[in-house]
């Protein structure tokens, strides 16, 4: 049977489920209250979900540079960059895994970007605790390593990536 996938931009209506499919992956992400998902909602030049036949089954949330973000890795590339679009966080349903909605989210970013004029795509990922499935992920759309740092008081340490278009 065949499922219908579709990406949209988010809606309030969605924030419930954008906050169970963070708290799932809150190892890999960081935490997510309500209050944290309206204030980064807000300032995010990207945050759509993607839906399985109307179930909200992925989000990506983004940010260009000139937001006020304060966060370690978006101010890492912020120093770096002057043109750019990071990827704060994007989640995958476990029960959705498979059906390449990450691949979908990514290319909708990618041409959101291309659109703006945007040349430079950013993120991070875990290298410690390791996150090979989000690694293998980045490589296949031409994520780079430019860096490394410690983050969330020392206790993850991440691969700070960077693909150009």
């Amino acid at each position: 049977m065949t499922k219908e996938i579709s990406i949209r931009d988010s809606t309030e209506e969605d924030f419930a489920r954008i906050l169970v499919l963070n708290e799932a992956e809150v190892q890999q992400t960081s935490a997510m209250d309500l209050p944290r998902l309206n204030y980064l909602a807000e300032m995010a030049a990207y945050h759509k979900v993607a839906t399985v036949d109307g179930v909200v089954a992925a989000f990506l949330m983004a940010f260009r540079e000139d937001a006020a973000y304060q966060n370690m890795n978006y101010e890492w590339f912020a120093s770096r960059f002057a043109s750019f679009i990071y990827v704060d966080r994007i989640v995958v349903a476990a029960e959705f895994s498979g059906l390449g909605i990450g691949s979908l989210l990514y290319r909708d970013l990618f041409q959101v970007a291309r659109a703006q004029g945007v040349h430079t795509v950013c993120c991070e990922y875990n290298i410690q605790p390791p996150n090979p499935a989000s690694q293998a992920f980045h490589d296949k759309f031409g994520f780079k390593e430019l860096g490394q740092q410690w983050v969330a008081n020392d206790t993850k340490q991440v691969s700070l990536q960077a693909a150009e278009m």
